[in-house]
């Protein structure tokens, strides 16, 4: 969510890793984060976890920005808002999708912005994509075929679509950010503050409709000592933690070192999801993970290469 346009300086090889390691740790956490909201949310806590979740980030963020967020325009007030409840759209398909699959298929499917975007990109400018990122996008594709399925060639199961929505979710938002003359130039900080309480009101309005599942309050109340420490995974490490790291290391390095360095989130989400989650793919899901995995290296790769 960076706009920084003054290139990062040179790091020696040293730096370079001191300087990575931390993106790669962001990498991990996002990718066991799915593993650890279908740990602490059913399908009656949705909208009650996301609020407690951003609950706790929100007064962080606007305490740390104060000053910056002072200085926003009326426009870029309304646009991060707007680009809010594109947020809140995400979170929810993210979450529902997530307790309705495998932590496993969710954290792979999702990968599949990395392509996406590149795709509604080239269809908003008119520029065809290069036949390699076509290629790639075929593999990609191909593979959550195969990953969705268990025993055999089977209907995807509602929280595999949700997760696919959500992908196809945050492309629009990534192309809306780009785009939306209101937020460019706006600071980091600022701009995601307002998006994160952008969305915890509207997750906050719909936990106050009848039937929309458990209270905020009742949850908080009912949560043991694992539940807590979940939740507060998901606020400090997947969420402030994150944004502040990512923020540091693009000054510090390129934005394509660390998007290559976050694009190994879903490996971690498999990995988690296997050796913590006990979940298994079978032979059809793991070639399938194998091929969304590969794809998305390549079509990223292509992307990039097009862009130089």
């Amino acid at each position: 969510m960076s706009s920084i346009a003054v290139p990062a300086p040179a790091l020696t090889p040293r730096r370079a890793w001191l300087t990575d390691l931390p993106v790669l740790l962001v990498a991990v956490v996002w990718g066991a984060s799915y593993l650890a909201a279908k740990g602490i949310t059913t399908a009656h806590t949705v909208v009650a976890v996301l609020v407690l979740r951003f609950a706790l980030v929100v007064p962080v963020l606007v305490v740390a920005g104060r000053r910056r967020l002072r200085a926003l325009s009326a426009a870029q007030w309304r646009g991060a808002g707007l680009l809010g409840l594109v947020l809140s759209g995400i979170f929810l398909l993210e979450t529902y999708g997530v307790v309705h699959t495998s932590a496993t298929n969710a954290g792979l499917i999702i990968s599949l912005t990395m392509i996406f975007t590149p795709l509604a990109e080239a269809a908003v400018t008119g520029q065809r994509p290069s036949r390699s990122f076509v290629a790639a996008a075929g593999v990609s594709v191909a593979g959550v075929v195969l990953l969705t399925q268990g025993g055999g060639f089977t209907t995807p199961s509602l929280g595999d679509l949700l997760i696919l929505l959500a992908a196809l979710a945050r492309t629009v938002h990534v192309l809306a950010m780009a785009r939306m003359k209101a937020v460019r130039g706006a600071d980091s900080l600022s701009l995601t503050t307002v998006q994160l309480a952008g969305a915890v009101a509207v997750f906050a309005v719909l936990a106050a409709v009848p039937g929309a599942g458990a209270s905020p309050w009742s949850v908080a109340v009912g949560f043991g000592p694992g539940e807590w420490a979940g939740l507060l995974f998901l606020s400090v490490f997947c969420t402030l933690f994150a944004f502040f790291v990512q923020m540091w290391a693009v000054r510090r390095t390129s934005p394509s070192r660390v998007s290559l360095l976050l694009g190994t989130e879903p490996l971690w989400a498999a990995a988690a999801g296997m050796s913590i989650g006990g979940e298994h793919l079978g032979a059809p899901g793991l070639l399938g993970a194998a091929l969304v995995l590969a794809g998305t290296t390549w079509g990223r790769r292509a992307a990039d290469g097009a862009e130089r």
